[in-house]
């Protein structure tokens, strides 16, 4: 196996599809999981996501608690504001996140979680 390549699973142990969604995926022992509760993204972390995905708001989750709260659906934000809320809170990312090598999926949609397993 490649040293550089990455198998990584950015995801929330309370999340129940999440968890149906690892299941379902099946991730060999090569994969990493981060629970984004207790162990916290990283800038690097994001800004690693944020180059294979694009933008930061393809990372971030408009169907997060808070974004109704904050009235955030109201305000122009910035790709420094998605930013600023994934690092702020796990909440403001989509979950979960896989990276395959130099592939991203990023939500929970079945188109998304069948391209993943396809590229398991």
């Amino acid at each position: 196996m490649n040293p550089t390549t990455v198998k990584k699973i950015y995801h929330l142990k309370t999340c129940n599809t999440c968890a149906r969604i690892i299941k379902e995926l099946d991730p060999s022992s090569d994969y990493i999981l981060q629970d984004i509760k207790s162990e916290e993204i990283t800038v690097k972390q994001l800004e690693e996501m944020h180059q294979l995905s694009g933008s930061y708001e393809a990372l971030f989750s408009k169907r997060a608690k808070l974004y109704k709260e904050m009235d955030l659906k109201n305000q122009d934000l910035s790709e420094k504001d998605y930013k600023h809320y994934i690092l702020d809170h796990y909440t403001f990312l989509s979950r979960p996140v896989i990276i395959i090598d130099n592939q991203i999926f990023i939500g929970n949609s079945k188109k998304t979680v069948d391209a993943a397993k396809a590229a398991m």
